[in-house]
């Protein structure tokens, strides 16, 4: 009877990389916006699981500080930065802090995000200009702010968060769908752009999540049963489903792949009549 391993292809076979090394991220540096809650925290969680250590970005010092606090409980690898990424100072300021503390950063989570629902006609132009700087502003100068971090490490990742707005309409107001739906085609053109700088960049498109965005929506049974319909596995995601999704993004076994968008939405894209 054949070994296994003579069954596999010579190139595969003769990876440097085991298997261990492939799925772990010991020793790389990762930041994640938006990280003291939902989607954000379960990213930061679980790649500090896979051994990342991390950097918590949120707005709220407090909050910066207990969630770090508890990655040490756990004997998880976290620093803090409070830091509004929707500023461009509180930008600069994190760069600086991060360049001095770290120098190279390996892995960049573009979490931050937030909505104001509303019929198109309704909103003011504060609002969609809020709903702008937080949302895509904010993905695209942490792209360029930490692109050269990410190129010196030579092991670059960038995940982008979305929505499944960003690919098809649903009823949370279009200023936030056109900001995720740049978001994704960004992803792409920044894949192609900086693929050779060892730069991967890639999105998910979440639908809905249980998330404290999402929480007073949802709280609606009326539209709960909605959406729910609208969700071949009927049910809402959990955070820890997204954050999943992103960590295989930034691990080496995902090495190959750049520019995608994975909805990670229970099938409700993909739903016809």
């Amino acid at each position: 009877m054949k070994q296994i391993h003579d069954l596999l292809i010579p190139d595969y076979r003769d990876m440097n990389s085991t298997f261990s090394e492939r799925w772990s991220l010991q020793g790389k540096r990762a930041i994640i916006t938006g990280a003291t809650k939902g989607i954000g925290l379960a990213t930061a969680f679980e790649l500090a699981t896979f051994g990342a250590e991390v950097c918590i970005v949120a707005r709220n010092q407090y909050d910066v500080e207990q969630i770090v606090s508890d990655f040490h409980t756990n004997n998880l690898k976290a620093i803090g930065i409070p830091c509004d990424v929707s500023n461009a100072s509180n930008r600069a300021n994190l760069f600086k802090t991060l360049k001095n503390q770290w120098g190279n950063v390996d892995i960049l989570v573009n979490n931050v995000g937030t909505n104001i629902r509303k019929q198109t006609m309704d909103y003011t132009e504060e609002e969609y200009e809020k709903l702008f700087s937080t949302n895509l502003t904010s993905c695209f100068e942490m792209c360029r702010l930490f692109y050269p971090m990410l190129k010196n490490s030579g092991y670059g990742s960038i995940v982008n968060v979305a929505s499944t707005n960003g690919i098809t309409c649903a009823r949370t107001g279009s200023p936030y769908s056109m900001t995720k739906a740049a978001m994704i085609h960004g992803t792409k053109y920044l894949a192609v752009e900086w693929a050779k700088e060892n730069i991967r960049v890639n999105v998910v498109a979440p639908w809905y999540i249980r998330t404290p965005l999402t929480e007073g929506v949802l709280a609606n049974k009326e539209y709960l049963e909605e959406v729910l319909q609208r969700t071949p596995m009927n049910r809402v995601g959990k955070p820890e489903e997204v954050a999943s999704a992103i960590a295989f993004l930034c691990l080496p076994s995902s090495s190959f792949i750049t520019g995608e968008c994975i909805a990670i939405d229970g099938g409700f894209t993909k739903y016809g009549f």
